[in-house]
């Protein structure tokens, strides 16, 4: 559940830092498989720092271009015997990363798997948006700026890890909707999908697995993934230890990695109905 951006709906701040990476941080570690591990993000070039503290006000922007649109299910990928058979028995160092291979990954990667020049499309996010699905609410909205004419040029700074303040009852909702909203550049995308991993510490909490599929060149998308959250029994814990839940989300294009984005999230800002309850008294 993250992206770049640096514009929010009212009641939500966005701090941004640039974080340099350590010299040789790029390369997959020898000692533990595909660079699974429960350290921090690795090499992350840009921290944006989000705050959520309750719903805000959905913010949609008006008169802005139509975009293509879809909304992608809630599927959970290929079952375990599926993938016990596609997946080749050890990956090595040079190999491609696949599908099947960040899906039996351990624990949260302790490095990027790809670089931002294998976003060979040129694929660039410009909005992402969390609502509650029974009520509607917007949770988050984060926007940057989308000129109007598409081009075709590499991004520098894409800006792969993000840092999320939730209030604890973030982590009672059942259901919430994530849109993405990017552009394509010239050429087109084969069978986009992206696979999301989430942990706390080396619990695996839940996978989810999205098919985007076909983009056109040149083109501004947008879709809804549906996130079926799972009931988590560490909630105590995970309130009382920020930034040891965390995520690797990875952007597969012909089942070859293009994008490698990772989160961190905290749950210990104060609650809507606590603020409001002890500044009235």
């Amino acid at each position: 559940m993250e992206t770049d951006g640096t514009a929010v709906a009212p009641g939500q701040s966005v701090d941004a830092a640039d974080r340099g990476p350590p010299e040789g941080d790029r390369q997959h570690g020898a000692e533990a498989p595909l660079g699974e591990g429960t350290g921090g993000a690795g090499d992350p070039e840009v921290v944006v720092e989000v705050t959520w503290t309750g719903p805000a006000g959905d913010t949609s922007p008006s008169g802005e271009e139509e975009w293509n649109g879809f909304l992608a299910g809630t599927a959970e990928g290929p079952g375990e015997e599926e993938q016990e058979e596609r997946v080749p028995p050890e990956w090595k160092r040079g190999d491609p990363v696949t599908p099947q291979h960040v899906l039996r990954l351990r624990g949260y990667t302790r490095e990027f798997l790809c670089s931002p020049e294998d976003n060979v499309y040129n694929i660039n996010f410009s909005r992402f948006k969390i609502r509650e699905l029974q009520s509607g609410a917007v949770i988050l909205d984060i926007k940057k700026h989308c000129p109007t004419e598409i081009k075709d040029v590499f991004d520098v700074d894409p800006g792969r890890f993000i840092q999320y303040h939730f209030s604890p009852s973030f982590l009672a909702l059942k259901e919430i909707g994530a849109t993405l909203e990017f552009t394509v550049g010239r050429r087109a995308v084969n069978r986009l999908r992206l696979i999301e991993r989430h942990f706390f510490r080396n619990l695996l909490l839940k996978t989810f697995d999205f098919e985007i599929g076909f983009c056109i060149p040149f083109s501004r998308n947008t879709c809804e993934h549906i996130y079926s959250l799972p009931d988590l029994d560490p909630i105590a814990e995970m309130v009382a230890s920020p930034f040891e839940t965390r995520s690797d989300s990875f952007y597969f294009a012909n089942n070859r990695l293009i994008m490698h984005h990772k989160a961190e999230y905290s749950f210990d800002q104060p609650d809507p109905s606590s603020s409001s309850s002890s500044s009235s008294s």
